[in-house]
């Protein structure tokens, strides 16, 4: 099935209360994992690919990766740029097959951040590509992004009601509380669904929830048992997630638990089975991993049978 735009997807999810799981991918493992659970379940579903992900794998290689394996499985999927900073990348992927990007100016204050987002509306809106936007800024690190918590900043309903109409972008990515990376709360995790609800009042377009890992104990204590030094990891639990849909969330990104389920079997594998050095059984381990964390967020997240 060729690739839908962002729009295709999130529309319908917001309309009929579920989210779309985003799941970033540098590889063929994790991009195998994600459609083989997408298929098994009949759900949407979102390729993320971030920058640097672009300069590991190569840009021609994501692209054709994602559109063949796509083409194959046969269920509604976009490929999407995430938190793109770099203008000259954003107008590649606009021109070279991504259907969805997202411009991150939430580094800027609000009026540059308009500024640059209308900028990359106007470039992709006549090919007929989805723009996401951020306003607000999570903590945490995930590949080039780097927020401080100093620099962390919840988003105000009252400007996401004029950026989106000031800027004519198709989603919004909002900061409710949300982190990057694997050490999301230092207490107890909570997310400000009051103030969810208030942007999701003045707001039309379909939300979208970044570092919304769940670090899973079981993920997470098998990637231990074999070595992997986590420290106090924690993410976001289901039930906040469940709420944060049922108060607006349209999209939802993860990228933090298929790294912890790849490292996981990996590890296993190499250490239950010292004898195998066929990458192909060691990678295909880690896919097995990957499908099954994607499998409960589909199912989590309400995208199961909306195919």
């Amino acid at each position: 099935m060729p690739l839908v735009t962002g729009d295709d997807l999130l529309v319908t999810a917001r309309t009929q209360g579920y989210a779309v799981g985003a799941f970033n991918t540098s590889n063929l493992e994790i991009t195998q994992a994600v459609f083989e659970a997408a298929a098994e379940l009949h759900s949407p579903v979102m390729l993320t690919t971030s920058q640097s992900a672009i300069k590991y794998a190569g840009f021609e290689n994501l692209r054709a990766m994602v559109e063949n394996v796509s083409d194959a499985t046969g269920v509604p999927a976009a490929l999407h740029l995430d938190h793109g900073t770099d203008l000259d990348v954003i107008e590649r992927c606009i021109e070279g097959g991504w259907t969805s990007v997202m411009i991150d100016g939430s580094h800027h204050p609000l009026e540059k951040n308009i500024e640059v987002t209308r900028r990359v509306v106007e470039m992709a809106h006549p090919e007929n590509i989805s723009v996401e936007a951020e306003l607000g800024r999570l903590v945490g690190v995930e590949d080039e992004i780097s927020v401080e918590e100093g620099d962390a900043a919840y988003t105000d309903p009252d400007e996401a009601e004029r950026f989106v109409e000031s800027t004519g972008c198709d989603s919004l990515a909002v900061a409710i509380g949300t982190s990057h990376g694997a050490y999301k709360f230092k207490g107890e995790p909570r997310l400000d669904i009051d103030r969810l609800e208030a942007i999701a009042s003045r707001v039309t377009i379909p939300l979208v929830l970044h570092g919304a890992s769940a670090v899973p104990p079981d993920v997470l204590e098998l990637a231990r048992k074999y070595g992997a030094e986590l420290g106090d990891a924690r993410g976001v639990p289901p039930e906040s997630i469940a709420r944060a849909i049922d108060h607006g969330i349209s999209k939802i990104n993860i990228d933090t638990d298929l790294r912890l389920a790849f490292t996981g079997r990996v590890r296993r594998i190499l250490s239950e089975s010292p004898e195998v050095f066929d990458p192909r059984k060691i990678l295909a381990a880690a896919r097995e991993g990957i499908k099954e964390v994607v499998a409960a967020k589909i199912r989590l997240f309400g995208s199961e049978n909306r195919a």
